[in-house]
């Protein structure tokens, strides 16, 4: 038996949570892969996982042995990579995935950096909104936007905050007026920003003291394309929350006016996630050390000043409920 073969194929079923989902990454048979992690299993002498019909499930000794096969295959990964390069650096090929308008207005230029560095990461950026499945689709790592649901698989390193920026074209504040409040809202149009991970429209949020009130957006108009999203509410059609870093020569040049400053949205984190290990492949360290440097030094994200934001002063906005109470009618 290769003792490290039936490690991979056994992380990749406990990944997967699916010996058919396994074998699809692995690109050999089920059979094999059942084949595989019984003959694993006769060799420890202990069952490693407990199979049902809908999923799999670890034994406490498979938890155990499961970490383990985890550092040793992340150690040969890195053992493989060094021989392989006579000690040159990471190499290998490197899948991630993030939101098209971080690959567009970050990432994308500075790509020729992280190349000359490390010339021997064969390296696959996807730019999609969406929310990937890492494990079943083999992604290394992925930025995201947006609060992190927890996972046993899955690890987070926080990057930045995406300021957003309440905003209208002068057009159509003059024909629906200027909102003095988040009350006035109600009697607006506002166009729908629709999240990737839930398939609806998000909420309009301001930050009120300590509280985040969220209004529904209303409106006809939904999208599921930031730069769509933005170019619709040059038309005038209605108010939107865009991320900010995209609007700076827009409110330059007036073709947008900034409404209700003093509530700001709530932004959104920005965060790298990877799979849970203990002793990363050198490739995807290289790149999660390289892709939080970039954030650091851009002028287009930041991480927001926590000790200011609790200092803040509480205010009071009648009539409207805190964030998660908001009645829909």
């Amino acid at each position: 038996m290769d003792r490290i073969q039936a490690m991979e194929v056994f992380v990749r079923v406990v990944e997967a949570n699916s010996f058919s989902r396994a074998a699809d990454l692995l690109h050999i048979s089920r059979t094999s892969v059942t084949i595989i992690v019984k003959n694993l299993e006769a060799h420890l002498r202990v069952p490693l996982l407990q199979r049902t019909t809908r999923m799999v499930k670890l034994t406490p000794e498979g938890e155990e042995y499961y970490e383990h096969a985890l550092r040793i295959l992340a150690e040969v990964s890195d053992m493989e990579t060094m021989m392989g390069g006579a000690g040159n650096g990471p190499r290998g090929k490197l899948r991630v995935s993030m939101p098209a308008i971080i690959g567009k207005w970050l990432v994308t230029r500075q790509l020729h950096k992280f190349h000359t560095t490390y010339p021997d990461i064969a390296l696959t950026l996807s730019y999609c909104d969406r929310w990937v499945d890492l494990i079943g689709e083999g992604v290394d790592c992925a930025v995201l936007a947006g609060e992190l649901e927890s996972s046993s698989f899955l690890v987070g390193r926080r990057l930045a905050d995406m300021q957003r920026i309440t905003v209208a074209t002068p057009d159509y504040l003059r024909r629906y007026g200027q909102p003095e409040n988040i009350e006035d809202l109600k009697n607006h149009q506002t166009l729908q920003y629709v999240s990737s991970r839930t398939a609806r429209p998000i909420d309009l949020s301001f930050l009120v003291g300590a509280q985040c009130i969220e209004v529904p957006a209303v409106g006809k108009l939904s999208f599921d394309d930031v730069d769509a999203y933005v170019e619709c509410g040059l038309t005038g059609l209605g108010i939107l929350q865009p991320p900010r870093f995209m609007l700076e020569e827009h409110l330059h040049l007036g073709s947008f006016v900034e409404i209700l400053p003093q509530w700001k949205p709530k932004s959104l984190p920005v965060s790298a996630v990877y799979p849970q290990n203990r002793h990363l492949p050198s490739k995807v360290k290289v790149f999660l050390e390289w892709i939080t440097k970039l954030f650091e030094q851009s002028d287009l994200f930041a991480l927001e000043d926590r000790s200011r934001k609790m200092l803040s002063m509480t205010t009071a906005v009648p009539g409207l409920p805190p964030a998660g109470e908001s009645k829909r009618g």
